[in-house]
């Protein structure tokens, strides 16, 4: 198919599809004449996941690149393209990681990891990013949220054993490598998503619980507005 017709299928603009053939996001096409090019149902399927790594994921074009570049590479097994999707969807912005506060909190984490008996390697993304929350909840008082890790482990270790005995269920190499990117990209974001319905659902039965009020699922609740000034 011609890139119209990539177009009109992708429901993406030519332009930004040429937008990605110039950032190496998408491979180019089979080269027919000046000007033309031939493009076939695996470019289709990697603009489908251009754009779910973009706009649902939330991952940054850079960062899109390498998850790309890393799927077209048949040296990786799907555990270490896990890294590569880890990196991927790391905060770009992060707190400062050279004070005693946040070294205190790298431990905290490492010990954590430890005492649960997981096999994560010293570099992982992940340990930092633990860091960065126990050390920001450590600074804002929230002894709530740090006595509950435990919890948080258990439950997202039991999610993480979900996914990743899907990934090996695919059996063939490149769908598992496929299904590792989305299912920590999108994976992220459809937990946050639930999680946030999760939050709706239990505040609205406690306190109709703690109020005696009646409840009936799915009822809206009224938006709050900011005071007016």
């Amino acid at each position: 198919m011609r890139i119209g017709e990539l177009s009109r299928r992708s429901g993406i603009a030519v332009p930004t599809i040429k937008y990605y053939l110039r950032e190496g996001l998408l491979e180019p096409g089979e080269t027919r004449a000046p000007n033309q090019a031939d493009y076939g149902d695996a470019h289709l399927q990697r603009l489908r996941l251009i754009r779910a790594l973009l706009d649902v994921g939330g991952v940054s074009i850079s960062a899109a690149r390498d998850v790309i570049a890393a799927l077209g590479r048949t040296d990786l097994q799907p555990h270490d393209l896990l890294g590569v999707a880890h990196h991927a969807v790391s905060p770009t912005r992060h707190p400062d990681r050279d004070t005693d506060a946040w070294r205190d909190a790298r431990t905290a984490a490492d010990q954590f990891v430890s005492e649960r008996g997981w096999f994560v390697e010293p570099t992982a993304p992940a340990r930092d990013q633990l860091a960065d929350v126990i050390a920001a909840l450590r600074t804002v008082n929230a002894p709530e949220v740090l006595n509950n890790l435990d919890a948080y482990a258990t439950r997202a270790l039991s999610l993480a054993e979900i996914e990743v005995d899907n990934v090996i269920a695919r059996g063939e190499a490149v769908r598992m490598l496929e299904l590792v990117v989305l299912g920590t990209v999108l994976g992220e974001a459809l937990f946050a998503a639930l999680r946030l319905l999760g939050h709706e659902h239990a505040s609205m039965v406690r306190l109709a619980a703690a109020q005696e009020l009646p409840l009936t699922a799915g009822t809206p609740r009224k938006a709050s507005r900011p005071a007016s000034t």
